[in-house]
């Protein structure tokens, strides 16, 4: 009979949870919108991540909330303004990402 070893951190591996905080379809392009655009509201948001639905941009950006990629700003005006932008966990885990993608390229990227 073979013997199975599983990872000894599978049940709290803090590298899975890691990934799973990035992990998914719209997570990065969120992010990475942030990134390039600086703060924005939900309707910016909307537009600038292409394909994504009004479900999927709300359910994607409380789960970057809780996971404390992004902050959500909400200004008492009338109308109410909701505002989005990268919290400062999500500015460090910027170079690790260009490091992702020089990895997978094989060479430098501008960054």
């Amino acid at each position: 009979m073979s013997q199975h070893h599983n990872c000894p951190c599978t049940a709290q591996c803090a590298l899975q949870s890691a990934l799973e905080s990035i992990g998914g379809k719209w997570k990065l392009p969120i992010l990475c919108s942030l990134t390039a655009n600086g703060a924005s509201r939900y309707n910016e948001l909307l537009h600038n991540v292409q394909g994504i639905s009004n479900t999927m941009l709300s359910q994607t950006l409380k789960e970057l909330e809780r996971d404390q990629l992004v902050l959500r700003k909400e200004y008492l005006e009338v109308p109410v303004r909701v505002e989005y932008e990268l919290s400062e966990q999500a500015k460090k885990l910027q170079p690790i990402l260009i490091q992702l993608i020089r990895w997978k390229m094989g060479k430098e990227v501008a960054g």
